[in-house]
Parts: C-alpha cells; sequence; structure tokens
C-alpha cells in the first residue's frame, strides 16, 4: 500500500493538470488512469483529433476555393483518407507523449487501471488499495444517449466514432446543433459528404448570442450544411449498413424520415461516475448526476474532491484546468478562485465562433443597461486579403460604466481574438480602455479595437 497527499482520478486536461499543480506545490502525487494513455477524452478522442481533421479539411477548402484567386494554380489536392488519419492519430501521440513527460518530470506516479473508492482516504485500482489524505474526481463525461439511437460506432456513430470513420460517406445525418454536431458536420462536407443536422430547438448552438446563431447558420448553410430545425428525432433504424433517421416536427407533429450512410449523435454529453462508489460513499449528487460540491470544490464526503465535467458548469476542457489547478491551490493551504464569469467557448469551424460573458438576451432578462460596440470583418483589411472578411466583433458594455460585460465574435481567429476581451474583463476593464490600447495594423485584432471603438463615438472603418 503507497500513501499520497493527493491521489487524482483521471487524467484529462482537470485530472492532469491538477495533478502537475498539486506537485508543484510540494504534495505527493498519483494519478489514475485506465486508458492505455493520458489526457483523457479531450486528447484522445475528443479537442484534439477533431481539431486536426478540422484543420486539414480547411486546408483542403482553401485550396479548392482560394488558391486559383490568389494565383496558386494546379490540381487541386486529392483525399487520402487512410493519411488523413494517419496525421490525427500522431497529433493525438505527440500530445499523450508530452503529458507521460509532464508527470515523469513532476514526479508524478501513473497508477494504471480503473479506480474505486471504497472509503475516504482510499483509492482501489485492480487489487492494490492506496491511501490518501486528498482525492480529486476528474472523471470527465461521456456521450448521452438518445431514447431509441443506438450508437455501434460503425453506422450510428459518437463524437469518437466520427472521428476515425472507415471511409468518408457519401451522406451523413448528424443529431443536435451543437459544438460537437456542427464541428463534425463541417469536416465531412468539406470532404464531400452531404450533411443534415437535426436540431430539437429553432436555434442552433442553444445558449449563444441570437445575433451570432443566426449569422452562423447562414454562413453554414452557404458551406452546404442543410438544417432541419425543430424536429425531434423519434429513433434511427439500421440495415444493410444504411441508416433512417425518424422524427417529428414540434411545429405540427408531422412525421419524416432521413437516409444516409452514417448518423451522428451529437446530442451533449454527462458527467461519467461510473464505478467509482460514490453512492455507496454518500457522496450527494444533483438530479443530473453532477457531483455536488462546494466553493472550494469539496463533496459532501471530507477528503474528497471533485472537477471539471463531473460538476455542475460548462463541458469545457480549459473550465476544468481551472478548476484543476484552483483545487490544487485549496489542498496546499492556498487561495484557489475559478472567475466563472469569464471562461471563453469556442467552435472551431471555419469561421469560428467565440463567446465570453453575458449574451445580449441574458442583458435584456437581468434588466441590465447596455450598449452594443459592432463591427464587421469586412471593414477589416487582413481579412479581406485572407478570403476571411465573413463574421464580425460584438462588444457588449455597461450603458453607464462602460465596463465590458461579454464579447461575441464569428469570423478569422475568433478562438485566439477572444482572449484579449478575456483579460480585459479580468481586470474590469471598460470597453474605452480596449479602444485607446494601440492594436497593430493588419491584424485580425483590429477589428476588437473598432468594437471598442464603436461603444463609443464610433468605428473608424464603417
Amino acid at each position: 500500500m503507497s500513501a499520497y497527499d493527493v491521489i487524482v482520478i483521471g487524467s484529462g486536461p482537470g485530472g492532469y493538470v491538477c495533478a502537475i499543480r498539486c506537485a508543484q506545490l510540494g504534495l505527493k502525487t498519483a494519478c489514475v488512469e485506465g486508458r492505455e494513455t493520458l489526457g483523457g477524452t479531450c486528447l484522445n478522442i475528443g479537442c484534439i483529433p477533431s481539431k486536426a481533421l478540422l484543420h486539414a479539411t480547411h486546408m483542403l477548402h482553401e485550396a479548392e476555393h482560394n488558391f486559383a484567386a490568389m494565383g496558386l494554380k494546379g490540381k487541386s489536392p486529392s483525399v487520402d483518407w487512410q493519411q488523413m488519419q494517419a496525421y490525427k492519430t500522431d497529433v493525438i501521440g505527440q500530445n499523450t507523449k508530452g503529458i507521460e513527460f509532464l508527470f515523469k518530470k513532476n514526479k508524478i506516479d501513473w497508477i494504471k487501471g480503473w479506480a474505486s473508492i471504497p472509503e475516504a482516504g482510499k483509492v482501489k485500482v485492480g487489487d492494490e488499495v492506496h491511501e490518501a489524505k486528498n482525492i480529486v474526481i476528474a472523471t470527465g463525461s461521456e456521450v448521452a444517449p438518445l431514447k431509441g439511437v443506438e450508437v455501434d460506432e460503425k453506422t450510428v456513430v459518437s463524437s469518437e466514432g466520427a472521428l476515425s470513420l472507415n471511409k468518408v460517406p457519401k451522406t451523413m445525418t448528424v443529431i443536435g446543433a451543437g459544438v460537437i454536431g456542427l464541428e463534425m458536420g463541417s469536416v465531412y462536407r468539406r470532404l464531400g459528404a452531404e450533411v443534415t443536422v437535426i436540431e430539437y430547438l429553432d436555434v442552433i448552438t442553444p445558449g449563444m448570442d441570437g445575433e451570432v446563431q443566426k449569422s452562423f447558420k447562414r454562413l453554414l448553410e452557404k458551406q452546404g450544411l442543410q438544417f432541419v430545425m425543430g424536429a425531434a428525432v423519434q429513433g434511427v433504424d439500421t440495415a444493410k449498413g444504411k441508416a433512417t433517421t425518424r422524427y417529428k416536427l414540434n411545429k405540427d407533429g408531422s412525421e419524416h424520415t432521413l437516409d444516409s450512410d452514417i448518423v451522428l449523435l451529437a446530442t451533449g454529453r454527462k458527467p461519467f461516475t461510473d464505478g467509482l462508489g460514490l453512492d455507496a460513499l454518500g457522496v450527494k449528487m444533483s438530479p443530473r448526476g453532477q457531483i455536488e460540491t462546494d466553493a472550494h470544490w469539496a463533496t459532501s464526503v471530507k477528503g474528497i474532491h471533485a472537477i471539471g465535467d463531473a460538476i455542475k458548469g460548462p463541458m469545457l476542457a480549459h473550465k476544468a484546468e481551472d478548476e484543476g489547478m484552483a483545487v490544487a491551490e485549496v489542498l496546499a493551504g492556498k487561495a484557489g478562485h475559478v472567475n466563472y464569469g469569464v471562461i471563453p467557448g469556442v467552435i472551431y469551424t471555419h469561421p469560428e465562433v467565440a463567446s465570453v460573458g453575458m449574451t445580449e438576451e441574458q442583458l435584456k432578462e437581468a434588466g441590465t443597461p447596455y450598449k452594443a460596440g459592432k463591427f464587421s470583418f469586412m471593414g477589416n483589411g487582413r481579412a479581406k486579403a485572407n478570403f476571411a472578411a465573413d463574421g464580425f466583433v460584438k462588444i457588449l458594455a455597461h450603458k453607464e460604466t462602460d465596463r465590458i460585460l461579454g464579447a461575441h465574435i464569428i469570423g478569422p481567429m475568433a478562438g485566439d481574438l477572444i482572449h484579449e476581451i478575456c483579460v480585459a474583463m479580468e481586470f474590469g476593464a471598460a470597453a474605452q480602455d480596449l479602444a485607446l490600447t494601440c492594436h497593430a495594423h493588419p491584424t485580425y485584432s483590429e477589428a476588437v479595437r473598432e468594437a471598442a471603438l464603436a461603444c463609443g463615438d464610433g468605428p473608424i472603418h464603417s
């Protein structure tokens, strides 16, 4: 039996970051992981491989649509799907091996296997029981099921199966117009598949700023994605390697079917806590299957903490990382803090979509007096030169104090541009602070400054 200050269960972004920070703070740390590789869903079957495919297919799109206009002549590249898969696998390997290296560097023990918690202060892996003063649950999430839809990872796939199809399908049905559905739908649309997205609500990307939702949907339709909105999927039938999706329209209850080679179930994820033994321990859970925690990420059982997708809040890798660092600080006797009001969200389609803080709809509902400063990428010289002038930056600031309350970007490098606004919000900055900051020309970031100027006397270039 080995004794530790901290045992972290799960090596995804929340878990491995928590383990590294604990070790940096002088705590004897181990991390339990059942997979053959570290990194959790994100690095192995989520964020990282999907970004590799998004990048590869975006390059293909540029070659097919924009190269000739720039004087780059010649035949468009053909797709070697097996090589694209090999590239994706290599990217995963580089990242997961990187975490192994960081564990060794920080003297963190990797306990291989699946964990259970027989009692507070003890973690069982296989036949071995390890003692720990503190346990951190960072077990992440899994695909949420949908009644009538059986995932076989061949014809009906989850996000994991969608990353490793045997071949590019001719037709694909995506159930759910959230982040995963739209990213993977974009990948296969660029590769030539006919993609239809079925969404229960009347808007895509639920919870996002309404103006962004409308603009984003229009741009995706321009790229060839088709949408069936306000539709409740009743089930999926498979036969002879094909799928038929049955759905009802909410407006009139009419029943319809859609045939395709592949169906991607992308209706969301749920906390993964199976096998830990939380019920027997008496760990308090929410009705949605999330582990209940207090302001310091402590559960109802002393010595057990939880972070990331297993607890409430947005299921984002960087939210889990922030909580991982914060809980490590708490366990080391310091003050851990996460500003939940400044957690950005990004969709890695093209154009990218990024947001932080409040939406206009939320501000109206709260009765907060606000002003919106908006600037289109059509007025940005760099964006025009790069065939990336679709979209806009919108900054929402308090009408009286000018303090930035939120921002929403659809356009080139939106996922990177949003962080200037995150930093500003972290410091409680006013829109004028951004407007008075010199931005290099020509860069996409000038659009952020122009949107900030639009919160005052108005932008220069529109």
